[in-house]
Parts: structure tokens; sequence; C-alpha cells
């Protein structure tokens, strides 16, 4: 009987300060499977001639010394770093270290082992991977896992007030998905993202790009089966100030300490609502057009203005046609929609989570909004106090998401 083994992935691009952390997280782990890691030291090769990025260099030769002399069990080292070995063109960014890694793996790995993908700064307790596989266990048709995250408070003010505010924005936009049942309704970190290697080979693993490769990645798996939302255990990805990737939490931390969160607003509760209706109105869609905002909106989207003719001649049944409408209709083109609504709506970003409030948790809103609420002044306590409920609430319904259809009926 073959034993599972679980495959851990990470790049790591100026990381010789964080690494070794996260190798020490998966050296005591207490788990049953055999535990096998690679690790991709990476940057664009043109950097050892670029003189305010050299130091990256540098710092990746450090790692990569410390690395070959590291006694870790099955640990393989990867070199996209050392000069001649750096990436090229477009090859570059920790999307393409991701599928760097993840080719590697898929050489070796059985189709019933476990691929994780965490990032070199990222922390967990000692019972994730047992709990990874007691969840797949569990749940035998999942085709993949969103892992709940959290992070964690560092003690300074500027990296906890700016992680914060990013967090309370993804689990603003995640708690509304939840809430109206959207199969997209997880959110995509790269440090956590699990699935069986079959399902990595059925889609055809990360794609070629710089970044943004986790939302790209669940979106497939998405599409392909179900993925598991809820974990016993998180993973603890860090909050940091960081430019070395275009999206993600480091940069929005950056943006957001100099004001620019127009990347990352708040959205109003009542876009969900719009498209929760429409999702209520799959069966009518089956059988006839309907026109609301949300599928104006997806006609500019799409730049079609007969948006359902293909499907209902190709999906005959009523659920095969549920099922192509949520392809289609998918977390990119959702949050699209959301982007372009928001847009339009004339509110801020506190209005917009006190209307969330008042409107679902009127308790909380006389609690969080008793004295004037600002993510600028409100104590760090607070904030907090916000970003634990949400993540409450959150961990409530993944749980009940599990044992539920992901596509509305």
């Amino acid at each position: 009987m073959h034993l599972h083994k679980l495959f851990f992935a990470i790049p790591a691009m100026d990381e010789v300060g964080y690494l070794p952390t996260v190798l020490d997280c998966i050296s005591k782990q207490k788990c049953e499977a055999e535990i096998m890691v690679y690790v991709c030291v990476n940057q664009p090769e043109r950097w050892w001639d670029t003189e305010d990025k050299i130091h990256i260099c540098q710092n990746n030769q450090r790692l990569l010394e410390w690395l070959q002399n590291c006694p870790m069990p099955n640990l393989h080292i990867l070199d996209k770093s050392t000069r001649g070995k750096g990436w090229t063109g477009a090859q570059q960014g920790v999307g393409y270290a991701r599928k760097y890694l993840a080719d590697h793996i898929m050489q070796s790995a059985n189709d019933d082992d476990i691929f994780i993908s965490m990032d070199a700064d990222a922390t967990f307790n000692p019972l994730y991977c047992q709990s990874i596989l007691d969840s797949f266990s569990a749940h035998k048709q999942a085709v993949a896992m969103a892992v709940p995250y959290y992070h964690l408070l560092t003690s300074r003010e500027a990296e906890d007030r700016a992680m914060l505010r990013y967090e309370i924005y993804l689990r603003n936009y995640n708690l509304n998905l939840l809430r109206i049942n959207s199969p997209y309704a997880y959110t995509a970190l790269g440090s956590a993202i699990a699935c069986p290697v079959k399902s990595y080979k059925a889609v055809g693993g990360f794609d070629k790009q710089e970044s943004g490769e986790d939302f790209y990645f669940l979106r497939k798996l998405s599409k392909y089966g179900k993925v598991l939302l809820y974990n016993k255990e998180k993973v603890f990805p860090a909050a940091r100030f960081s430019a070395r990737v275009p999206f993600g939490t480091g940069p929005a931390m950056l943006k957001g300490c100099a004001g620019q969160w127009n990347s990352y607003p708040i959205f109003h509760y009542s876009a969900f609502d719009i498209i929760e209706k429409t999702y209520r109105q799959i069966p009518t869609i089956f059988q006839q057009d309907i026109e609301n905002e949300f599928v104006s909106r997806l006609q500019t989207i799409f730049s079609e203005k007969d948006l359902w003719a293909a499907l209902r001649k190709n999906y005959k049944t009523e659920t095969s046609f549920a099922k192509a409408f949520h392809h289609k209709v998918d977390s990119l083109r959702i949050f699209q929609f959301l982007r372009e609504y928001q847009r339009n709506i004339q509110k801020n970003d506190v209005e917009c989570l006190s209307d969330f409030l008042q409107q679902f948790y009127p308790e909380k809103h006389h609690y969080f909004f008793e004295n004037q609420f600002s993510f600028e002044q409100t104590p760090i306590e607070k904030l907090n106090q916000l970003r634990d409920f949400f993540a409450e609430e959150e961990h409530f319904y993944q749980k009940i998401s599990d044992n539920l259809k992901l596509v509305p009926s």
C-alpha cells in the first residue's frame, strides 16, 4: 500500500532571515507521512548587474550556502540564483518559481501524494501537516484546500495597522462570498494551498505568471472539483512590508502605509446581494434572458450581448447549465464586477464596513462604531478584535461549506 508523502514547494527570494524558521516548522511536524521539501532560491539573472538589486543576489547566495549545510532530511535545493542560473526573459517572479518547483516535484510524486504550496516567511504549528492529511481523508472527493490563514501581529504599529486593514479587506470580501454561497468563496494565498498531486496534474498546475498564480490556480481547481475551505490548523503568513512581488500582503501593506488603498476597497455588501439574486435566477436564465446590473456588467466584461446562448445549446439540463454558468462567471469575473460596482456607489471604505456590520451584525456595529471608527486612528487592539471577529465568522461558514455543495442549487 502506498503511504502518502507531503511535498512542500517553497520559493525563496531574499529570505535568508526567514526561511530557516519555516524549515524549523517543518522539522517539528508530528505527522505520519514522509515530508519532502523543495526550495527554489531565485531572482532574475539581470539583477547581478543591477546596482539596487545585487544585494538580493548576495543574500540569496548566503541562503544557498546555509541550505547546502542544512542537515534537514529530504531537502531538495533548486538554484535559480547563482550567476548564470537566474531567470531570463519572461521567466521570473514567484509565480514562475512555484511552477518550476511543482514541475520538479511532479517528476517523483505519486498521484495520491499531497502538494503543499508554502512561502518562505510563513509559519505553522506542529500538527499542520497531519491536519491536512486528516482533512483530505475525511473529504475524499476534494481536489484542493484553501487553507485558513491568520497574520500574526508584529508589535510594530505601522506594520500591524497596514496588515489589519488588508486582512479586513480580504475577510470582508470572502465573508460576503460565503454568505451568498459562491463556489469561489476562498482567499487565494500562495502560502495556503494544498492539493493531491493528481489534482495538480489534472488542471495543468500553475500557469506561467510573474504573480497572481495562486488566484488563477485555485480558480482552475474550483472548476475541477470541491475545494475545502476549513482546516483545524492555520498557516500564519508574515506581516511585512515587501516589494518583491507586484501583488499580495507585502505590496498591499506598502501601498496602504502610503495611504493608497484604492486597489483593496472594502466592497459594499449590496454588490454581493446582486450576485446572489442572479445565482437564484439561474433556473430562469436556463430558459430565458434576464436583466439586472450584474448581467449588464457581465455583457460589458465579456463583450457579449448574448451571454447564455452557447451555454443553453451545449448544456441541456438545468444542473449542467448551472455548473457551466459558474465556470463562465468565475472568480475573475466576480472580482471585475465588484471593482466596477464599487467605483459607482459613492461610499468610502469606512461607510461600506459600517453598512455591512449594521446589516448583518448590528450588535458588533454598535461596539466597533460607538466611537468614530478610523483605520488610521482606531486603536490596534480594536482593529485586531474586528479582524478576529471576521476570522471567526469566516471559519464558521467554511466548516459548514465543506459539508455542502459549493455550487448553489
